[in-house]
């Protein structure tokens, strides 16, 4: 087993992976770095925990914009914090927090009828 040291968020971590997948892991995780500074760049000021939950959710959602066929909608490079939300990143987020409000939503009715 190999380790890697990834900087994600402003911390480091280090991580275990297989020998040989080393490049891909830092690649991973420079991905997932530059989506949670664009969460950051875009939504101002968040906790570590929701900085990242954005970022997994920006992922996500770049993911499903892509299976479903249509054009790559790779997000551009962050820019430098501000005060103001990125307008895009704002909308992205609240269409990521209605699905998860729904889905929480449907799991709630889901466990009081079981």
């Amino acid at each position: 087993m190999a380790e890697v040291e990834l900087s994600i968020a402003g911390r480091s971590y280090r991580v275990a992976c297989r020998d040989g997948e080393e490049d891909t892991l830092r690649a991973a995780g420079a991905l997932v770095d530059a989506k949670s500074r664009e969460a950051l760049a875009g939504l101002g000021t968040l906790s570590e925990a929701r900085q990242l939950l954005f970022a997994s959710l920006l992922l996500a959602d770049q993911l499903v914009e892509q299976g479903k066929g249509g054009a790559s909608k790779a997000a551009p490079a962050p820019a430098a914090a501000s005060s103001e939300p990125d307008p895009i990143v704002a909308a992205r987020a609240g269409r990521l927090a209605a699905h998860l409000e729904a889905l929480a939503d449907a799991l709630e009715a889901e466990g009081q009828s079981a």
